[in-house]
């Protein structure tokens, strides 16, 4: 029978890691992700997105239906199993992820670009915002790896927190010197000027200004 397609996301991803430590059921999933903070990373803040992967996961035949745990005074527990053809996706999804970038559309860029619909002033005061959420980031991360540390927690189990620390760095450089120029002037525009671009940069437009 022919395996179904499943197109990969974070949290799918993450489901069939710990599917790959031990049978266990969307419970015990869930409490782990955000028992190791995986919740940094893969997004469970709707309640069913659990269930609604596991559902796909099972229906892709990655992963099947092990047993059913029946506690008393508790609802009926699915437990669930990686099956083989999970297990080879599994691989193929980190050799896919590890080695070449993602097309992704993060949010940032689309609101960087619509910067013209806004005054150099106001995308100023809404950009030191932004550098303010960041140097936040910043001091939680690295109060985080500071308790690693005091854990002895191995280094292997750090990389993701590591590696959004170094991005959020770079970002809040790249936003701070953004802001300088727009307070001093070297980015600006105005409605003439934008009038101007456009129509020189349109289809119709003749090149000049």
């Amino acid at each position: 029978m022919p395996h179904h397609t499943h197109r990969r996301s974070p949290l799918a991803v993450q489901l069939l890691l710990l599917l790959a430590e031990e049978p266990m059921h969307a419970y015990r999933m869930q409490q782990l992700i955000k028992a190791r903070q995986k919740d940094r990373i893969v997004n469970i803040a709707q309640r069913n997105s659990v269930y609604q992967t596991l559902d796909r996961l099972l229906r892709a035949e990655l992963i099947a239906v092990a047993d059913t745990e029946r506690a008393p005074g508790r609802p009926e527990r699915t437990i669930y199993r990686l099956t083989d053809h999970g297990h080879g996706t599994l691989e193929e999804w980190l050799r896919q992820m590890l080695s070449a970038p993602a097309r992704e559309f993060p949010e940032f860029p689309v609101a960087l670009a619509a910067l013209p619909h806004l005054t150099p002033e106001r995308a100023a005061d809404l950009l030191e915002h932004r550098a303010q959420s960041l140097r936040e980031r910043l001091r939680r991360a690295g109060a985080d790896a500071e308790r690693a540390d005091r854990m002895g927690l191995p280094r292997l189990f750090m990389l993701e927190d590591e590696y959004q620390r170094a991005i959020t760095e770079t970002e809040l450089r790249w936003v701070n010197d953004l802001v300088d120029d727009l307070r001093a002037g070297g980015l600006t525009w105005n409605s003439e000027w934008l009038h101007a671009v456009s129509r020189r940069l349109s289809p119709e437009g003749d090149g000049t200004d």
